[in-house]
């Protein structure tokens, strides 16, 4: 889309605009981030005031483009001081929705998101707070608004950093929830696999949490999004890089939906020998399956569950990636032990409860942290660096940082190029609303947020990183064996 105010006379009072006002309005294009006068300001309001009152689309459309011509001259600071974002929230989050008002929010939401692109995401905050709205407007009963609904949310969703995923998909897991209408529902799927489409390395370690949410979503009462939930699932768990299951993810699948396939599943993944190292992604998959084989009634597919435990975890290297798993399986192993007859079994148990217990144990002084841990750690190491708290209209913006930085270190990583394209322009932000930077937005503006961002960088690896003990070399002694095994070695 062009962000120049069109050159031709839309019909309506709207468009009556005498021509100096129009190339002022061009000329706010020439100049990025200035400061904003009263004039302009009115200006903006004046013009949001046309766009919320037209019934025709074309003029709606081109109203939009000429108010986001603001945003493309003055950048983030439009957002507040030319009344774009309260115009566009006000219609978003109303109780009672209308049509005119509501689809012109969204026509300008479409724009500004062209713009965003434009300005390196210094928007991402406030049109992400934007995405919850529009997944409730899928559910109007206003085909128009429905379908303007779902091609904004769909804009944004691509539009926004690919750092902020984990944030987004959170979003749209709450468009899952049972109270939820079903054309909510279907969007939310829609939007998750376009995120696992855009974002695939970004959507990868949030798989543990988007699993379970969907699993249950496949038993919706409504078939359309029973379909949506098991196309949703494939999709996803395409991104799982592991060769050992990779031909057995749909009958995996399939067991979600027709839980009485849980044995021939079990049965046939036994006879598999595994030698790829296991991550967090494969065990979210696989760890219900195997809870659910612990639970059969037949104890030789319990055993065989407990077999494939044990084969699988002794392939997971670090604790963190374990450590969420093990209160799902170590109470189903203790209650198989403690009931089942046969000896044979019981043995086979008490191996797998072995590895697990050796796979979730650190060394002493070493603290596995959770997720809700890190996350407490990354919010006080960025309070630290930014100490003046943006609140009010700005408090999206903290919000955001706080999100993005969570996901980079929850997904360990660590790249300067990664944080300084997440955290730098709103970091950048910070240093503008809190009158750190007086004059016009400038390369060495731009060096104080990147700096910020690189600190933030250092601080939160340095805050949530696991501190495995240093081993002591020992040079004593004499090598009386070197030899190597290949993993596959205890399957003979």
């Amino acid at each position: 889309m062009s962000l120049m105010p069109g050159t031709s006379t839309a019909s309506g009072a709207a468009h009556a605009a005498d021509d100096a006002k129009r190339r002022s309005i061009i000329n706010l294009m020439k100049t990025k981030r200035v400061r904003i006068g009263d004039k302009e300001a009115k200006e903006a309001k004046d013009l949001l005031g046309k766009l919320y009152a037209t019934q025709d689309d074309e003029e709606r459309r081109e109203l939009a483009k000429e108010a986001a011509a603001y945003a493309n001259a003055y950048g983030v600071r439009s957002l507040k001081a030319c009344h774009l974002y309260s115009a566009i929230s006000h219609e978003l989050f109303a109780k009672k929705i209308k049509q005119p008002e509501v689809l012109a929010s969204m026509e300008l939401t479409l724009y500004l998101c062209d713009v965003n692109e434009t300005l390196h995401g210094v928007m991402d905050p406030h049109l992400a707070s934007l995405l919850p709205p529009l997944l409730d407007l899928q559910g109007d009963k206003q085909a128009k608004v429905k379908e303007m609904a779902a091609m904004t949310a769909k804009r944004l969703v691509s539009a926004v950093n690919p750092s902020a995923t984990r944030m987004l998909l959170h979003v749209l897991l709450t468009g899952l929830e049972n109270s939820r209408k079903w054309p909510t529902k279907m969007l939310s799927l829609s939007l998750i696999e376009e995120l696992a489409r855009k974002n695939p390395m970004q959507l990868l370690p949030c798989i543990p949490d988007l699993i379970p949410v969907v699993s249950d979503t496949m038993w919706d009462t409504k078939a359309e999004v029973k379909r949506a939930s098991t196309q949703c699932m494939k999709t996803v768990t395409e991104l799982l890089d592991n060769k050992d299951i990779e031909r057995f993810i749909p009958a995996v699948i399939e067991c979600i939906n027709h839980p009485d396939k849980v044995p021939e599943t079990i049965h046939q993944l036994g006879a598999t020998t595994f030698v790829q190292e296991v991550d967090a992604g494969t065990l979210s998959l696989m760890v219900p399956l195997l809870a659910r084989g612990l639970r059969e009634r037949q104890t030789p597919i319990k055993r065989k569950a407990a077999v494939i435990i044990d084969n699988m975890c002794k392939l997971v290297d670090d604790p963190e990636v374990a450590a969420p798993f093990l209160p799902v399986l170590l109470p189903e192993l203790d209650h198989v032990h403690d009931i089942v007859a046969d000896p044979e079994c019981r043995g086979v148990v008490n191996k797998a409860l072995a590895t697990l217990k050796r796979i979730g144990a650190t060394e002493e002084g070493v603290q596995v942290l959770t997720d809700t841990e890190k996350r407490d750690k990354v919010t006080k190491t960025l309070d630290h660096l930014m100490p003046t708290k943006l609140e009010g209209f700005w408090s999206p913006v903290r919000k955001f940082m706080i999100e993005v930085a969570v996901a980079l270190s929850l997904a360990r990583d660590f790249t300067k190029a990664s944080w300084v394209s997440a955290i730098g322009p709103h970091a950048g932000t910070w240093l503008l609303v809190t009158g750190r930077e007086h004059g016009d937005w400038g390369e060495e503006q731009e060096h104080e947020a990147e700096k910020l961002a690189t600190a933030a960088l250092a601080h939160c690896e340095e805050a949530v990183a696991f501190h495995a003990p240093e081993e002591e070399d020992d040079d004593e002694g004499e090598e009386l064996c070197n030899c190597e095994f290949s993993l596959a070695y205890g399957a003979i």
